[in-house]
């Protein structure tokens, strides 16, 4: 017979099963008489996806209509198309990290607005678990601290694909805060250029300078400006 403690134990592991394993979702669209609406959700590599989909009408006098159902995953790959029907299923294991999206359109736009459901399930929520059970001859308190180890894997693979995403958004915004300084800079100097050539060309009608010296003044400015410009590009490339 469990003893207190034991049953303190096991409605711990249980309440952490709750709180830490993926859950399934239940998803209602209204879709419209044209368009198309979309669900999505972000995984990493290697994650179960589980769904099942159905049109659910009020109208029982009438056939039921048909939707279309597309799912695509971040990189444009069709995982699942199926046209004119009622309700089907997807199933499938990620092999891309990203944005993962299913689409549903009416097949017949005069048809009214309809209503989808969607049992969206990822993850630990998509594994059979009477299956292993039944195949591990486990139960009870085993069955239970293997949920939890698989839930615990999931997060744990989770927080790995947060930190290198978050690594290569903070590596994007480096490159872009670089070019965004280089950009200026050389804005900056287009400007003084034209504003130094503005008042050259404004003394040289005034004052009749001849051509020759003129191209020397030029010359003499634009190797100034390209050395200013160097100096300011090494400071920034430093810094960045």
């Amino acid at each position: 017979m469990m003893g207190k403690s034991g049953k303190l134990m096991y409605l711990a592991m249980v309440v952490c099963l709750l709180l830490l394993q993926h859950k399934g979702e239940a998803i209602w669209l209204s879709l419209p008489p044209s368009g198309t609406k979309c669900v999505s959700e972000e995984l990493h590599n290697n994650v179960v996806v589980l769904a099942d989909y159905i049109i659910i009408s009020d109208d029982h006098v009438h056939p039921t209509p048909t939707i279309s159902a597309r799912v695509t995953s971040p990189y444009g790959n069709t995982l699942h198309h199926k046209e004119n029907i009622t309700h089907n299923q997807f199933a499938f294991t990620t092999t891309e990290a990203g944005n993962y999206l299913a689409c549903f359109w009416a097949d017949n736009p005069g048809s009214g607005s309809l209503s989808v459901n969607i049992d969206w399930k990822t993850g630990i929520a998509a594994k059979d678990w009477e299956s292993v059970a039944r195949k591990e001859k486990i139960e009870g308190v085993e069955l239970e601290l293997r949920k939890l180890e698989g839930a615990v894997e999931a997060i744990h693979k989770n927080l790995i694909y947060l930190k290198s995403r978050e690594s290569e958004m903070r590596s994007a915004s480096e490159t872009t805060n670089a070019r965004v300084a280089w950009f200026s800079i050389m804005s900056l100097g287009v400007c003084i250029l034209a504003s130094v050539l503005q008042i050259l060309t404004t003394e040289i009608v005034q004052h009749n300078v001849e051509p020759f010296a003129f191209l020397i003044v030029i010359s003499s400015l634009v190797n100034d400006v390209v050395r200013s410009l160097k100096q300011h590009l090494s400071e920034v490339a430093a810094l960045v």
